[in-house]
């Protein structure tokens, strides 16, 4: 099928460019792993692989037992979510389009030949290599941009900046346990107050704001681990919606492949 499209990853950037994709009438089926330990869950379709459904912007995702139920959702109009962290479906499916948007920072296992597009997302691979594309993910003025030759830039580790914040934004477990959250995303949060513990450690807000992203509850997480996302602007909206930086990762996606296939 020259509109189906296969997914690696379902955090929020990869969420972007699947509903990018999805309104674009492309069939779109995304892979995860069994326990995602997405931040961003109001608009990651990962969240799927806990509820079974979730919606994003109008777009639902659903979670699929295996490649053929994957196929029929995505072709009734939904996205498919399976859990398949070596996206073993590509080689059943035989998908047109694959895209690596784990963001791991280095590629775990996708190759030029999984497809007639293969696109992959950020730093770890080289384009006219390891896809025939590549998108740039880093913030600034390269971001979104299509990469036909060489590598995203390096990720430098440090959040995107929102009114001067940038690591201290940063929910991070105080230390290893059991995670559980205290408030929900879109809460409005005081700088000191307790959002979630890790065993019997409370997490403190860094500062104030609005609670724009928290891990799933029950997940076990280290000490330093990232577990939450303060965004200081204040806007619950901005909680529940895709954010400029996928919308630009997606535009970047979208380019590429009707470049590749008009070629």
């Amino acid at each position: 099928m020259r509109n189906l499209v296969v997914i690696k990853g379902a955090g929020d950037l990869a969420s972007g460019v699947a509903h990018r994709l999805h309104q674009a009438g492309f069939a779109v089926i995304m892979t995860e792993t069994a326990r995602p330990t997405v931040i961003r869950r109001a608009v990651a379709f990962a969240e799927a692989v806990y509820a079974g459904t979730v919606t994003v912007e109008g777009v639902t995702a659903r979670r699929a037992a295996d490649a053929a139920t994957a196929r029929q959702i995505a072709l009734a109009g939904e996205i498919a979510i399976v859990v398949d962290p070596g996206a073993e479906i590509i080689a059943t499916l035989k998908p047109h389009v694959v895209i690596d948007a784990i963001l791991a920072k280095t590629n775990l296992g996708t190759s030029i030949d999984q497809a007639p597009v293969v696109i992959a997302l950020g730093p770890g691979f080289t384009a006219g290599r390891d896809a025939h594309a590549v998108v740039e993910t880093k913030r600034g003025h390269y971001l979104g941009r299509v990469i036909w030759q060489g590598e995203a830039l390096p990720n430098t580790g440090i959040p995107g900046e929102v009114m001067g914040y940038t690591e201290a934004r940063v929910l991070r477990a105080p230390a290893g346990g059991i995670f559980k959250g205290l408030k929900a995303i879109g809460d409005p949060v005081a700088a000191g107050e307790t959002v979630a513990i890790v065993g019997d450690v409370p997490l403190p807000a860094p500062l104030s704001g609005v609670l724009r992203g928290l891990l799933h509850d029950g997940l076990e997480v280290t000490r330093g681990m990232k577990a939450g996302d303060i965004d200081p602007r204040g806007e619950r909206d901005y909680c529940f919606t895709i954010s400029d930086k996928a919308r630009a990762v997606a535009g970047g996606v979208l380019e590429a492949i009707l470049h590749l296939q008009e070629r």
